[in-house]
């Protein structure tokens, strides 16, 4: 009979909770609402081009909305157009 080491199966089965994690993650991230997708805050920070700290910063002063459960923040796609909507800038147009 083959006896296996517990310290080396409770790896394993760690290995494989993690890689369902990972997979549950990727495909959560992918699910769209349809009336207003929402990111995590991961995708926040690739979207944006921004760190942590300044996505942090921008929640303390108000400047976007977001939904925390746990330590998961996530935005609605329409809440992220209203802050760039806010700090819109159009481009002067010359009349010459």
């Amino acid at each position: 009979m083959l006896k296996y080491d517990e310290d080396f199966l409770e790896d394993k089965f760690k290995e494989l909770l993690n890689k369902i994690d990972q997979h549950f993650a990727k495909f959560a991230n992918v699910i769209d609402f349809v009336d207003d997708p929402i990111i995590d805050n991961y995708r926040f920070l690739q979207l944006m081009n921004v760190s942590p700290k300044t996505a942090q910063l921008w929640r303390d002063k108000r400047l976007i909305a977001y939904s925390q459960i746990g330590n998961k923040i996530y935005y609605r796609l329409s809440d992220i157009r209203e802050l760039l909507d806010k700090f819109y800038k159009a481009a002067h147009k010359d009349n010459s």
